[in-house]
């Protein structure tokens, strides 16, 4: 903790960057953005230039915030018509068909442009010289790129800069990205225009048209992020703010909503009613979510009705204490997180809370040959239905699970910014991460070290050891579908920065879930 800057991510050496950003004089999004790009490289199977990002950024001028959506569209080809031809019911879960335009670069450029103090080529040099000079493969990214081998196997650009002889690389050798370093120096040169017009672009182009791919050279040019409202709601005397709809913001709000009906705080965090009411409340949000949320550009999106107290007490009148009645979603695409977090408070008060991703490990499983770039598979979340918000359309953004998230005080200074990455189970670590702060007094780094559980598909509970077993007989008497896992990925990575309010110290939480690394001065 320290009063100067705090800095929170998926790793070491981007951590590391951002803390020097920060101590050179730099700002919050002169830090982030250049810890985005170093967790490009360091986190190649999670997130990078092929895939999305999106922003809540803190102004300390004005004290507002603002929510950068840097998310992609569908390809001008993306129609329904174009499945039903293809005897398709969904869209693929990865290779060629489920790529949608990438947003991430041009979500770096419109950061710092609008709020940084530095260039794109100043934020990218540290991710450039890593890409170019290698980095130490950690345990955890081995074992995550050995559990990816098939799929990395597959497309041949992949195998030959992820595996060697076959194999993941082991721990403590040195990966080197070459072609992703010369695509890094591109978009340092050329900015954000160098790598929808130039040569990244027409490179992504002729082997999206090769491959039978949906996004052309006119869909990468025309591409551009979008500045938006943050959506929010009041929390136990505090103003939590998430991210609209695309993503699913709303359904981490909506689970507060109906959190707040019950005295939590006097339950206890591991007590049996404490866990099944939560439960309870986050299946009917995502209920809610997987009806409603889409692009509200192309879509209608009740977020005021979702959002409010009333319709909570409406929603949480169905919810019982001695059995379940909320149904759940059976997405079997809930993504386990395949995405980064990071955030940043500089001195002065500004702040990022950001999260980038490529959806699935190694997104597509399609490497652009020539470029380092791995497409995403984000488009894999669009909907066939043509009845559902979320139908694919050309242009139109898809569903995201992504939700970086910041809390204010009653007075509008900055409490706290978080987030985690998770998939569906990002809103469920949120608020298991913010309860344990506001309602049970940890500190950030005791609230996301302590074990949590998950609602999956078709109703199962994952809970973390630490749950009492008599609690976990009980839950499994109400009709919880409780399976006891070890701590894991499924169960988010968060990161999280309070500021005391006091002395304005920044304190840091860094989950060791994810190999996460804070630090504060």
């Amino acid at each position: 903790m320290g009063p100067s800057g705090a800095v929170s991510s998926d790793h070491v050496l981007a951590s590391a960057v951002g803390a020097d950003v920060l101590k050179r004089g730099g700002n919050a999004v002169d830090a982030a953005i250049a810890m985005a790009g170093v967790l490009a490289v360091v986190r190649p199977h999670m997130n990078g230039v092929g895939g999305d990002n999106f922003m809540l950024i803190r102004d300390s001028k004005t004290g507002k915030v603002y929510a950068l959506n840097g998310s992609g569209r569908a390809g001008s080809k993306a129609t329904p018509a174009f499945f039903a031809e293809q005897k398709l019911t969904r869209v693929p879960g990865s290779g060629i068909l489920s790529v949608s335009v990438p947003g991430a670069v041009r979500g770096w450029e419109d950061a710092l442009r609008r709020f940084g103090t530095t260039t794109l080529r100043q934020a990218l040099q540290p991710a450039i010289r890593y890409a170019d000079l290698g980095f130490p493969v950690s345990t955890r990214l081995s074992l995550d790129i050995a559990g990816e081998v098939k799929k990395v196997a597959a497309d041949s650009a992949l195998a030959r800069t992820f595996l060697v002889n076959g194999a993941a690389p082991s721990p403590g050798s040195l990966l080197v990205q070459k072609e992703l370093a010369a695509t890094l120096r591109l978009i340092a040169a050329g900015g954000a225009r160098a790598y929808y017009t130039g040569a990244p672009a027409q490179k992504i182009a002729a082997f999206m048209e090769r491959e039978g791919g949906l996004v052309t050279a006119a869909d990468l040019a025309k591409h551009s992020s979008t500045w938006q409202e943050p959506i929010s709601t009041t929390y136990l005397g505090k103003k939590v703010l998430a991210f609209p709809p695309n993503t699913q913001g709303a359904t981490f709000l909506q689970m507060l909503n109906l959190a707040e009906l019950h005295d939590l705080t006097a339950m206890g965090r591991t007590s049996t009613d404490y866990v099944h009411l939560m439960v309870e409340g986050a299946k009917l949000a995502y209920a809610d979510r997987d009806k409603y949320i889409a692009d509200p550009a192309f879509a209608t999106v009740p977020v005021e009705k979702l959002l409010s107290k009333d319709y909570a007490r409406e929603l949480g009148a169905r919810i019982r204490k001695d059995t379940i009645v909320a149904e759940s979603s059976d997405d079997s695409r809930d993504g386990n997180g395949d995405t980064i977090y990071l955030t940043v408070v500089d001195k002065d008060g500004n702040a990022v809370s950001m999260i980038q991703s490529l959806f699935a490990g190694f997104g597509s499983g399609r490497m652009v040959p020539g470029t380092g770039i791995v497409l995403h598979n984000r488009g894999a979340l669009y909907s066939l239905d043509s009845s559902h918000p979320n139908i694919i359309a050309p242009g139109k953004r898809p569903f995201h699970t992504l939700c970086p998230a910041m809390v204010l005080n009653d007075d509008g200074s900055l409490f706290a910014t978080f987030g985690s990455p998770g998939g569906d189970g990002q809103p469920q670590t949120l608020i298991q991460v913010l309860n344990n702060v506001l309602r049970f007094g940890m500190t950030p780094q005791q609230a996301v070290e302590a074990p949590r559980w998950r609602v999956f598909g078709a109703g199962r509970l994952g809970v973390e050891p630490g749950l009492p077993d008599d609690v976990r007989a009980a839950l499994t008497r109400r009709g919880q579908q409780v399976n006891v896992q070890p701590p894991s990925a499924e169960f988010g990575g968060a990161q999280m920065i309070v500021i005391d309010r006091r002395s304005k110290a920044r304190l840091v939480g860094s989950d060791w879930r994810r190999e996460a690394y804070g630090i504060a001065w």
